[in-house]
């Protein structure tokens, strides 16, 4: 009888657990998350450079953080068209 209680014990324990690791790991932030709220805060953080990222772009991979900034420095400069697409005749139209 008593070996029979461990097993079960154990077997709970173990299905507790791989349900508790389960949940931890699918309520993590995907990449995809992360880049979005890089994002929020590099349109709030007007100071941002490649050395000094906002707090939210730390996970950000460095090639991806250089290519948001490029981004948000284009659409700042008035660069891109209303989809965000850089627009080469606006950049020309810009120079003096």
């Amino acid at each position: 009888m008593r070996r029979t209680t461990i097993l079960i014990t154990a077997g709970v324990l173990a299905i507790a657990g791989g349900i508790t690791a389960l949940t931890i790991w699918i309520n993590q932030p995907t990449y995809d998350d992360i880049v979005q709220d890089c994002v929020k805060a590099l349109a709030e953080d007007s100071g941002a450079t490649k050395t000094s990222r906002p707090d939210a772009c730390d996970d950000v991979r460095d090639d991806d953080y250089t290519t948001l900034l490029m981004a948000k420095t284009l659409d700042d400069l008035g660069w891109t068209d209303e989809d965000g697409k850089f627009d080469i005749n606006r950049m020309l139209d810009d120079q003096p």
